[in-house]
């Protein structure tokens, strides 16, 4: 049901009585997919809660038409996402409720346009990391309702301004990251709604503390004042780093890592030795035949051109055999000698027995 002020096409007379200021229209519980097109462009209060809108590409032109809009009302739909420059068109914009949906996921520019607003519900939703660059635009907001999300932390600048923050109902990690969020609690002139529910889901020593009075020990946050903390999923490069001041800087690398480089040589110098070492017991065990032949005694025929080698063992050899009798003429031995000397390999690949050769040389002497 659309009804608005517009009498003063009927009625000239009830332009002074009635200002056409105020256009409404609800539309909930329609099964609505996305945006009508079909309703007044002058409408400024849009009811569309209890719906299946999401906000795609369709509905973010359509969203576009109701530049005059000063309360839109999506709550009870099933968008995941909130992209950016969706809003951007409605710069008259002072309250926008978009609790009770799916949203995951808020890109840095989604608030971009949004000059004029002032409370913002974002209440039952399934957030759980969340930058604060993404509140920058919302100069002018006072209400900001982050109730029963995922968030453990909340990287919060000090340079944020808002009147009233709900933060209930999230599983509050209260570790040295929460001295963030704690400082800026305590810091500034926030109203901490349902503050006495506020509490921190871990450490479980901690779980009935208060997350603004938690108590953090400041000490072992200083002695890490050099880790360093990955950011969320919408801006992955941002890291944080906690210094002996708590303050946040915003970093993609840290200097203290380890060269991104050398890692990764390690890590294929690793790879590379591991595989080597399986493919040789593999080898080792599928295919014995190599190493049998290695350590098996193989006999070789010994080389012609190795006469002096055998006249050095073979007259070591005769060292130990009984000296000969001196009946012997010289020219006998030099016979022998000679018999021996010009002893040449049969062809049958086998080394005859020098020992056998003595024994016979002496029965025969």
């Amino acid at each position: 049901i659309c009804t608005w002020i517009d009498l003063c096409k009927s009625w000239p007379l009830a332009f002074f009585i009635f200002p056409m200021e105020t256009v409404t229209c609800t539309e909930s519980a329609r099964n609505y997919s996305s945006i009508p097109s079909n309703i007044s462009q002058n409408v400024t209060y849009l009811n569309l809660t209890n719906n299946r809108i999401t906000l795609n590409n369709q509905t973010q032109k359509a969203l576009q038409i109701y530049s005059n809009l000063t309360e839109l009302y999506l709550n009870d739909n099933v968008i995941t996402v909130l992209f950016n420059n969706v809003f951007c068109n409605l710069l008259n914009l002072r309250i926008l409720d978009i609790s009770h949906n799916n949203i995951s996921t808020i890109l840095s520019g989604a608030f971009t346009g949004l000059n004029q607003l002032a409370k913002l519900n974002l209440q039952h939703n399934k957030i759980s990391e969340l930058d604060s660059d993404v509140f920058t635009p919302l100069r002018s907001l006072t209400v900001l309702n982050l109730q029963d999300n995922l968030l453990e932390y909340f990287d919060i600048k000090a340079s944020f301004k808002t009147t009233t923050i709900v933060l209930a109902g999230n599983p509050w990690n209260c570790s040295c990251r929460m001295l963030i969020l704690q400082k800026w609690l305590n810091v500034s002139n926030v109203t901490v709604e349902n503050e006495n529910d506020t509490l921190c889901a871990y450490p479980e020593a901690w779980k009935k503390s208060s997350i603004k009075t938690a108590p953090i020990q400041t000490a072992d946050c200083q002695l890490t004042a050099t880790t360093t903390f990955s950011t969320s999923s919408t801006n992955p490069k941002s890291m944080v780093i906690l210094n002996s001041t708590s303050k946040v800087t915003n970093n993609a690398t840290h200097s203290d890592s380890p060269p991104l480089g050398k890692s990764w040589a390690f890590l294929v110098g690793v790879l590379i030795f591991v595989l080597t070492t399986t493919v040789l017991i593999f080898t080792a065990v599928k295919c014995p035949t190599w190493y049998r032949y290695l350590i098996s005694y193989n006999h070789r025929r010994l080389e012609e051109d190795e006469p002096d080698m055998f006249e050095e063992e073979f007259a070591a050899d005769l060292s130990h055999f009984p000296p000969i009798s001196n009946d012997y003429n010289q020219e006998d031995s030099t016979v022998i000698f000679k018999q021996i000397h010009t002893f040449v390999p049969e062809e049958d690949g086998f080394i005859e027995d020098k020992y056998i050769d003595a024994n016979e040389l002496s029965e025969e002497s």
